[in-house]
């Protein structure tokens, strides 16, 4: 498959980041912000054969991958798309990423830095919690203080790092002043990033009756099996047009796909590109694809033999043939990748040579590094549509390198939980969110989802500087020396990037078709309705 060079053709959105348009002075990054905070509308929707009135009423059932009898409702621990999108649901974050990956105002109303950019401003929308209570600056605060509990493992820890939450105060009811450690660029990432849910001042338990400010209120919840949800009316953005609101837990992706045919639920999400292929142009469901939404990659831990070694790591790198794992794995519904997060966003450094299969060049390296021989085991499941088969793949293609892959199948409900610390290469797959909040959550040394356990105090410091670099072009300059590190010596083979694909009943309206996963607009369920 050919890689275009000029990846805006190929992704024009995600090229289009509206807060930081423009390098420049403090002052100009300040009108930027509050300009930034007017909000966008919503990514494209199907209008539907009714013209695109929405319907009040109905129960939607939408089946997901989960995490089995350890899954949660606390917003701050979720790891999967399954906790992501009832987190969305039940709670808010101050930001969330748009379409773009810019970041959009929610339960901030706006926000604006000082000259330093070493102190954001943030002012409070008017909103309140599903017990009438409003949502004020003392529950911003708890809520991020508690993320960035240092005996937790809380995922967005590493992402809330550069506050200095002891500094940072209310300064009225609804308004904020956070104080950072270092001037911070592109602070609204930080709101926005994966986990930063606001909750109630003080709240710890959130399984048995969880209280957030998002468009539904809870009603069950029964762990790998089903959470039910209802309306929230006071809803600050609108009440959801459906009355109920059901998550069902099935974690085959055949199982997803035959519930939907089946008429047992109204949503599927994750459908793999053969099953979106097959029932495209059937007329029973409606096949929806968000682009660009899916990293395919193996995850080498660098703190481990034989990984440890950065010549067994690019052995691996060269032993990929990139071209065969996007048309096996992803029948052909991708692009190759070149051993990096983010392709087509911003700070992207696609001025890289794309890396191309090499049999003999791994040879060398691994004689090299004395892994003659290797014998290596590759943790995959069917947790992930693409997983077994790239992972087969792999291991044919390692075998002509003389590296016998011994491919071990994980458990669809603790795989994403087990492959963080044990095994030493598995597959892995992200959705979307900003170059600089994958780096923050997944590469620096106190990162909580750290797969690759990569860990380099010069790559963190360098990480520090690019936040606190005012000017774009410099601060990009910074990001493209970390991607280089990473094309080097990363931890990350990425081999594909594909689009996320949704199946939905005929009945459903209102499905963003531009979002990426992990964006606004992707399992956005209050903008739906049932026709």
């Amino acid at each position: 498959m050919s890689d275009p060079t000029d990846s805006s053709t190929r992704f024009p959105a995600l090229r289009r980041r509206g807060f930081l348009a423009a390098a420049g002075g403090a002052a100009g990054l300040g009108a930027l912000a509050l300009a930034g905070c007017s909000g966008s509308g919503p990514a494209t929707r199907d209008a539907g054969k009714d013209g695109g009135v929405p319907k009040r009423g109905g129960r939607l059932r939408a089946a997901f991958a989960g995490g089995g009898a350890s899954e949660t409702l606390d917003p701050h621990l979720g790891n999967l798309f399954a906790d992501a999108a009832r987190s969305k649901a039940l709670f808010d974050k101050l930001a969330d990423y748009g379409a773009d990956l810019s970041a959009e105002p929610r339960l901030a109303e706006r926000w604006e830095p000082n000259a330093a950019l070493d102190r954001w401003t943030v002012t409070l929308r008017k909103a309140g919690f599903h017990d009438g209570k409003p949502v004020t600056a003392a529950d911003v605060l708890y809520s991020y203080r508690r993320i960035t509990d240092p005996a937790k493992a809380y995922r967005a820890r590493a992402s809330l790092e550069p506050i200095d939450l002891k500094a940072s105060r209310a300064t009225g009811a609804r308004s904020l002043e956070f104080v950072l450690k270092r001037p911070t660029a592109e602070f609204p990432n930080i709101m926005a990033a994966f986990g930063t849910y606001i909750v109630p001042e003080g709240a710890t338990g959130f399984d048995s009756g969880p209280v957030g400010s998002g468009p539904f209120r809870f009603v069950s919840f029964t762990p790998g099996r089903s959470t039910v949800l209802r309306r929230h009316e006071e809803y600050w953005d609108g009440a959801p047009h459906l009355d109920e609101l059901e998550f069902v837990i099935a974690n085959e992706e055949s199982a997803r796909i035959n519930a939907l045919l089946g008429g047992q639920v109204e949503y599927a999400h994750e459908l793999n590109p053969a099953t979106g292929r097959a029932h495209e142009k059937a007329g029973s469901i409606e096949i929806v694809r968000l682009p660009n939404s899916a990293m395919q990659a193996f995850a080498m831990k660098t703190d481990r033999p034989p990984f440890d070694d950065p010549r067994v790591r690019e052995a691996f790198f060269h032993i990929a043939g990139r071209e065969e794992l996007v048309d096996g794995a992803l029948s052909g519904a991708g692009e190759i990748g070149n051993d990096l997060f983010g392709k087509g966003y911003e700070y992207y450094a696609d001025e890289l040579p794309q890396r191309e299969q090499d049999i003999d060049r791994a040879r060398h390296l691994l004689k090299q590094a004395g892994a003659v021989g290797l014998k290596v085991t590759l943790d995959t499941s069917a947790v992930a549509a693409g997983f077994t088969e790239a992972a087969g793949i792999f291991r044919d293609q390692a075998a002509r390198a003389g590296v016998t892959v011994e491919v071990r199948m994980g458990s669809k409900d603790s795989y994403w939980k087990d492959i963080l610390d044990s095994g030493t290469l598995c597959c892995y797959r992200s959705g979307a969110m900003p170059i600089e909040s994958h780096i923050s959550q997944r590469l620096l040394t106190d990162s909580t989802t750290n797969a690759t356990k990569w860990q380099d105090k010069g790559f963190d410091t360098l990480y520090q500087q690019a936040q606190s670099t005012k000017d774009k072009a410099a601060r990009g300059a910074l990001y493209g020396r970390m991607q280089r590190r990473l094309h080097a010596e990363g931890g990350f083979l990425v081999w594909g990037f594909g689009d996320w694909i949704l199946g939905v009943a005929p009945s459903v309206r209102g499905v963003a078709r531009e979002a990426p996963a992990n964006t606004l607009d992707w399992a956005r369920f209050d903008k739906v309705w049932l026709a």
